[in-house]
Order: C-alpha cells, then structure tokens, then sequence
C-alpha cells in the first residue's frame, strides 16, 4: 500500500502530478529512488514524443548579472502563449539565462549538453526534459547571446 504522505513528498521531490507520483511509486514497490528514476525516464518518453510539434511561443529573457559587466538575452520557445505565460517556464527562462552567464555558452548544442550550473548532477537536456514532462509542451532553446565587458 502507498500511503498518501509518500505521494506527497514524491510530488514535492520531482513536481510531477500526484497520479503520476502514485502510479510510479506503485511500479517501483513503495521505493522512492525507483520511482524518481520511472519518472525521470517518463520525462525523457514525453520530451521525445513532442520534440516533433511546432514551438512558435516563448519569452525572451534579458539577464544581466550583479556585477553589471554580463548579459544574456535568451530566447526559449515553447507551443502555446499559455505556457509561455506560466510561471514554471518563466522561471525555467531565467535559470537558463543565467546558466548561460555563468558558463558562456557557445551554441544551443553545446548548451543542452552542460551540467546546469546550480545542480552539476543534471544537464541542461534534462531540467528542459522535466519542464516538458509537467507542462505537456515541446519546449525548445531558441537563440542566445551573451555579452561580457
């Protein structure tokens, strides 16, 4: 049996929906590391499935670091203007922008391949893999610059 408070805390841990932490956390036999990893790798399946759709939408996102000296201008690109308003792909927008600060990033490719810089355990590939796994949306890096004085 899985208790409710499991639920939640899985739901906390990954912001997955509670049906979806539920039916993991069921697969995996109350282990909660087993059910973080089915999660993780329903975000991959869900990335993959809509990695075809068209992402018109987005934000851009201007950055410029405490020290004044670095900006970013970010263009992430999502399918719906609904989305686009969400606070979660905002803030995806924005931790992306800053990642690009800090690492100088030279091109999208290179970009999805880096570890984020506030969780080195993850790549860039991955905390966009999730957003689209909550979201239901393709969500795709658009262009970036960064400039340094």
């Amino acid at each position: 049996m899985i208790l409710a408070e499991t639920v939640k805390q899985l739901r906390e841990k990954t912001g997955a929906s509670m049906m979806d932490c539920k039916r993991a956390l069921k697969e995996a036999n109350g282990d909660t590391i087993k059910a973080m990893e089915i999660l993780k790798q329903k975000d991959k399946l869900t990335a993959m499935k809509k990695s075809e759709r068209t992402a018109n939408q987005g934000l851009i996102e201007a950055y410029i670091h405490a020290n004044g000296k670095i900006g970013v201008l970010l263009e992430m690109k999502c399918e719906t203007d609904f989305v686009a308003k969400n606070s979660e792909f905002k803030e995806l927008v924005h931790e992306i922008a800053m990642h690009i600060a800090g690492m100088d990033s030279k091109d999208s490719e290179s970009l999805l391949s880096e570890p984020f810089v506030k969780n080195p355990s993850i790549i860039i590939k991955d905390l966009i893999e999730a957003k689209i796994g909550k979201l239901g949306e393709n969500i795709k890096i658009g262009r970036f610059i960064r400039y340094e004085l």
